[in-house]
């Protein structure tokens, strides 16, 4: 029967990628890739031979009515991203929520996600958090951030290294320079990094040593007032 995999691939170490995953990406009769020439690399790693199609934030609208038609004509299809779970910040959503609408099974295998690892060593409260991914580059920005300044929950974004510093910035102007903040780059790869302090104290180092490479921010949640 049709099926769709969503198959996670490593951030950056090899080693992370799980037997399941290679077996089902061996398996499956077409792999969905972000884009086929990174996704390349890593098939060709692991022996992989199946056929790829290209399914990225720019096509994807218009594709997957087309892939829903594979899928219901027996074509088995997995879905990766360039690195991490697809759908979380990239290309996911829209097929997946067309599968379960034309009763198409979907099995997403565990596997790689950037932020997990981020939250976990951050040091910060991980009982309860939010996922806010890539914040409004400029249209809503301020309110999004105005409305986070009161989350008691931690949050997590992600960033780009050119953006960091600004992004540091708005968290000291909306969030005040004390709250706690935890910066995580370049994750499983040989130049893995995590920044921890105050925002200002975050702020102040990546001002005087910019950053590269793939970013998670996690920020600690407002302070409930104590009752009285």
């Amino acid at each position: 029967m049709s099926k769709l995999y969503i198959v996670p691939t490593p951030i950056g170490n090899l080693k992370d990628m799980t037997f399941r995953a290679v077996e089902a990406l061996k398996d499956v009769d077409l792999i969905l890739a972000e884009d086929t020439r990174t996704s390349g690399k890593l098939l060709k790693h692991f022996e992989i031979s199946t056929h790829m199609q290209s399914h990225h934030m720019h096509n994807e609208h218009k594709t997957v009515d087309a892939i829903i038609q594979k899928l219901k004509s027996g074509t088995t299809v997995a879905l990766i991203s360039d690195a991490g779970t697809p759908a979380i910040s990239d290309p996911g959503f829209l097929l997946t929520r067309a599968c379960i609408e034309n009763n198409i099974e979907v099995d997403c295998l565990p596997g790689a996600t950037a932020f997990v690892p981020a939250l976990v060593n951050s040091g910060l409260p991980n009982d309860k958090f939010v996922f806010e991914g890539f914040l409004p580059v400029k249209k809503g920005r301020q309110t999004r951030l105005l409305l986070l300044a009161e989350e008691t929950r931690t949050i997590i974004f992600y960033e780009s290294p050119h953006k960091l510093v600004k992004t540091l910035g708005h968290f000291c102007e909306y969030f005040g320079e004390d709250r706690q903040v935890s910066v995580s780059r370049e994750l499983t790869k040989l130049f893995e990094e995590t920044i921890r302090g105050t925002a200002k104290e975050v702020l102040d180092y990546y001002t005087n040593k910019p950053p590269k490479g793939e970013i998670v921010v996690i920020v600690g949640g407002k302070n409930k007032p104590l009752k009285g």
